[in-house]
């Protein structure tokens, strides 16, 4: 069938199966590094009672015939190894049954994981991951053409990313509306980079113009991905662009780079001149199955299709448990306040009034307020995420902040290593609390006379002193 390739977008599909496999990687090294203490057998919220509460239906995985730490440290660094040599072009040297079963193994193993990470889990960057990846299984290697099927598959999950995320935007905080939105945003993100100070310090008519620029990016290059081509380059490029703003200007995990890939997946190799000759179709069992996914993938595609015309959309929902098609947004309203949770400890044994309190400082979240906000996406910091959260409700920590303030006080050694700064490097805590202050960035006067990046106020007690029965 001459109609099943398109030999214009092999080097398309060559960067983005280099990106995609360089996003895998990252991702497994988060879960390698992460996991005992979040989900392991004694972590937070251990993912043994989780397996134990939940079935293979609603999250199937390998670690449903078996869990242990170790196991799960394999399957992580073993995804890490698998990643690095599909971004080293291992595929391409493969039989194409091989290459497929490569990408299907490392689908599988992140789909095992992301099954027993609950909450620390629950972003929508982990579904487009296993979506995206579901794909590339068929998207073939350097033995055969891309598969016209999969490249407008591949479109379609760009589509419901970037069009999802408008729509929510202009169903949700009128400041979308009326172009304020980044007045705010730059300083309440849930975490801020190492030049969201400056992002947010632009001239507030600067700020309207992103928020225009974010509407056309999310809500008119999206349907221009399936007009004609040059025009679908075009547009590819346009959300290529507006996806490393982002990137400069926040840390959103791979989020961004994921759909750098799909972009890359819209542009037609042939406007640059750097068209091969004409690779094969493939074999004919490859043919009908690209197919016969294709069919299926359409036919579920119904109800994300559907929560997209719906008033009451939803962000970052899977309607399966294989993660094979899903809803997407962002930033349907956004924080006018930032708050965050201070966790402080103290050795003494008996509290008092002058009683010494000090911080424990994490890795990406603002804590202290004379530290610049560093850069770490595409690596997933869960824990400072996670405490994103929490200071906006106690509900959406109540599931493992007790369990987090617990470790603290047991001196765990994985917990500590989530942490940028143990105030106890040589003892325990004898107490623990939280507590809840209102952050704002620092005006260029405040920087200059006092080189602090963030202004504090105590708004009130999160956690009172806790202590180990």
């Amino acid at each position: 069938m001459a109609w099943f390739v398109d030999g214009d977008y092999w080097w398309s599909r060559l960067l983005f199966q280099r990106v995609l496999a360089a996003v895998y990687l990252v991702a497994f090294l988060t879960a390698a590094r992460q996991f005992r203490a979040l989900i392991g057998t004694d972590g937070m919220l251990p993912a043994p009672a989780h397996l134990r509460a939940t079935s293979w239906r609603s999250a199937p995985g390998l670690f449903r015939l078996r869990y242990s730490d170790r196991l799960f440290a394999v399957c992580s660094w073993a995804g890490v190894a698998l990643s690095a040599a599909l971004v080293l072009g291992a595929a391409d040297r493969l039989p194409l049954p091989v290459a497929m079963a490569w990408w299907a193994v490392l689908w599988l193993l992140y789909l095992s994981i992301v099954n027993i990470g609950q909450t620390w889990y629950a972003f929508g960057w982990e579904s487009l991951l296993l979506e995206t990846g579901f794909l590339a299984v068929f998207l073939g290697n350097e033995r055969t053409g891309p598969p016209v099927l999969v490249l407008f598959l591949l479109r379609w999950v760009l589509f419901r990313v970037e069009f999802g995320a408008g729509l929510i935007k202009l169903r949700g905080d009128r400041c979308w509306r009326d172009l304020t939105c980044l007045y705010y945003h730059h300083e309440t993100q849930p975490m801020p980079g190492p030049l969201s100070w400056f992002f947010h310090r632009l001239p507030r008519p600067l700020h309207r113009v992103e928020v225009a620029a974010n509407h056309i990016a999310q809500l008119v290059l999206p349907v221009l991905l399936f007009t004609p081509q040059p025009v679908a380059t075009a547009a590819a490029v346009g959300i290529v662009i507006t996806q490393l703003w982002l990137v400069l200007s926040g840390n959103f995990a791979w989020l961004n780079w994921l759909t750098i890939a799909l972009a890359l997946t819209a542009v037609d190799g042939s406007l640059l001149k750097a068209t091969p000759k004409p690779l094969p179709t493939g074999p004919l069992w490859y043919e009908i199955t690209v197919i016969a996914i294709a069919v299926v993938l359409l036919v579920l595609s119904y109800r994300p299709a559907l929560n997209l015309l719906s008033r009451r959309q939803q962000m970052n929902r899977s309607y399966d448990s294989l993660h094979l098609v899903n809803a997407y947004g962002a930033f349907g309203s956004v924080s006018r306040v930032r708050h965050e949770v201070v966790v402080e400890g103290t050795d003494e044994t008996v509290l008092h009034h002058g009683t010494r309190w000090r911080e424990y400082g994490f890795r990406g979240k603002p804590t202290d307020v004379y530290r610049l906000p560093r850069q770490f996406a595409p690596y997933h910091l869960r824990l400072d995420w996670l405490m994103w959260f929490a200071a906006l409700s106690p509900a959406y920590a109540r599931p493992w902040f007790g369990p987090f303030v617990e470790r603290l006080l047991a001196g765990d050694r994985d917990t500590l290593r989530l942490l940028g700064h143990d105030p106890f490097p040589t003892t325990r805590p004898a107490w623990v609390r939280a507590r809840l202050y209102r952050y704002r960035l620092t005006t260029g006067a405040e920087r200059r006379e006092t080189g602090a990046w963030w202004h504090r106020d105590f708004v009130r007690e999160y956690l009172p002193p806790t202590r180990l029965e």
